[in-house]
């Protein structure tokens, strides 16, 4: 390569890169030596796709999707937590496994997509965009109030204030369904926020940058929005407190106005006994009363936590019984059960599928699978 072709690359190459190049052959009389002239020279393999990563995050970040501005603080108690991941990840137990540790009485809806391979990106932007549908228009309410939905007539899955969109680590090739423009572009569009626990905590994609907020792994985003049950209740009993202390307040203010008040009249013994009983009699009032709403709040509260359980077990043989009912329809698209009727699937070594005799040429390499193993093949020429 000369200099001035060497002036133009964008990188540094090292030895044991790997490198496409364009270029022409050359001979060196001199010597009679056969030369490659290199024109020409970019990354190949893990190292365009890391050239191709940037490029993406430079245009968004143009954009403005990553800017601190637009992300969304997460729910302190959602009412529904929605996950999009693959049925088959590890990461699904354990965001499933720390969701029932820890908030049992959250509603969860899972919509499954692949995370990895040619067909994850569609898949995760479809998964994403059910879910969108069961989001409020209206932003969570603070103090309880009633929000409009989109959900429709019919629906019963619950209302989700949050999403999760969670895989485990792997290479860059692996997680590059994350760096899709399109799905960058539809969490960007979410109504609620989004936590992406995408990868190990070394591992970064697109998806990271656009969400609202990343996780370093997935049972990290779970326990981000999975405040324990028993914090809750140990708040609601501080409140019952400080309202007791209050209310107790409340009544020695009106003791020691009274006996202001009671100095300032003088000895007018009639009307200071008429006013002194009517103020007993409100203090009397007001404290009977305070105590009342005290028992009714914790009447309440106990009659919450005894139905807690046995709401949160219904809930939970629901769920089951729709996993069940979905394994059970999975388990029918299975495509072993295709092969044992005789047919296979052909592709290359390297994984991809040959659905056209367009895809093959004289002497290529392929790879049948059938019902009870693989058999390697060679493309013979046209007769």
């Amino acid at each position: 390569m000369f200099r001035r072709a060497a002036s133009l690359l964008d990188f540094s190459p090292q030895d044991g890169g790997l490198v496409e190049v364009r270029g022409r052959l050359g001979i060196y009389e001199a010597r009679g030596d056969l030369q490659l002239i290199v024109e020409s020279m970019s990354r190949a393999g893990a190292g365009a796709l890391f050239e191709q990563f940037q490029k993406l995050k430079l245009k968004l970040v143009g954009e403005g999707l990553f800017d601190a501005a637009r992300k969304r603080p997460l729910p302190v108690m959602p009412r529904g937590i929605g996950v999009v991941t693959s049925l088959g990840a590890a990461a699904l137990h354990d965001v499933v496994a720390t969701l029932q540790r820890r908030v049992p009485h959250i509603a969860v809806l899972l919509v499954p997509a692949s995370v990895q391979g040619s067909t994850a990106p569609a898949e995760l932007i479809l998964a994403l965009s059910n879910l969108y549908r069961f989001t409020p228009i209206d932003p969570l309410p603070v103090h309880g109030a009633v929000k409009k939905t989109r959900k429709k007539s019919g629906q019963t899955a619950p209302l989700i204030d949050v999403i999760l969109m969670v895989r485990g680590g792997g290479s860059i090739e692996d997680l590059w369904a994350f760096n899709d423009e399109q799905l960058a572009r539809t969490i960007a569009q979410s109504p609620v926020p989004i936590i992406c626990g995408v990868g190990h905590e070394t591992d970064f994609s697109i998806a990271d940058f656009v969400a609202d907020l990343r996780a370093p792994t997935p049972t990290a985003a779970a326990e981000l929005v999975a405040q324990p049950r028993a914090v809750w209740l140990d708040l609601l009993g501080v409140s019952a407190r400080r309202m007791h202390d209050a209310a107790l307040r409340q009544l020695d203010q009106q003791n020691q106005q009274l006996d202001l008040t009671s100095s300032h009249i003088g000895r007018p013994s009639t009307r200071l006994a008429g006013q002194h009983l009517r103020l007993a009699s409100s203090a009397q009032k007001l404290k009977a009363s305070s105590l009342h709403f005290l028992q009714q709040r914790q009447q309440h509260l106990g009659r919450l936590e005894m139905a807690l359980p046995e709401a949160l077990q219904r809930g939970l043989e629901r769920t089951d019984e729709r996993l069940q009912r979905a394994e059970l329809r999975l388990g029918l698209l299975d495509p072993s059960l295709v092969l044992q009727r005789g047919y296979a699937w052909l592709s290359t070594p390297g994984g991809t599928t040959i659905t056209s005799v367009q895809q093959t040429q004289s002497g290529q390499l392929l790879r049948a699978t059938l019902a009870d193993g693989t058999v390697d093949l060679t493309v013979l020429p046209s007769i």
